[in-house]
């Protein structure tokens, strides 16, 4: 683990980020793995899509999502589908995102 991994992990716990959805976000941020169809929604900024493919705790940690993604994460990765695609695209670079 790195001070990248520990601190979006401790982001995602002060901001209420479901712990089942943790290592998939993790992934995704650090190491630039395409995550699951809810997550991919989310990141996109695609409210619908995340409202139908997320189940109960997902749906209520939406706001969870949002403040992390907003007060946490870089603009480069999250926001529309191009910006997930162009993320997943780019070459891995640890260090420096928080």
């Amino acid at each position: 683990m790195t001070v990248l991994d520990d601190a979006y992990r401790s982001a995602m716990r002060m901001y209420g980020i479901p712990e089942s959805m943790q290592a998939g976000l993790l992934r995704y941020l650090v190491d630039r793995i395409h995550p699951g169809h809810f997550l991919v929604a989310v990141l996109s900024n695609d409210l619908a899509g995340a409202f139908g493919r997320g189940d109960a705790e997902n749906l209520a940690a939406l706001p969870a999502y949002v403040m992390f993604l907003v007060n946490a994460v870089p603009g480069a990765a999250w926001g529309s589908p191009d910006r997930v695609t162009a993320w997943l695209m780019a070459p891995r670079a640890r260090g420096g995102h928080l």
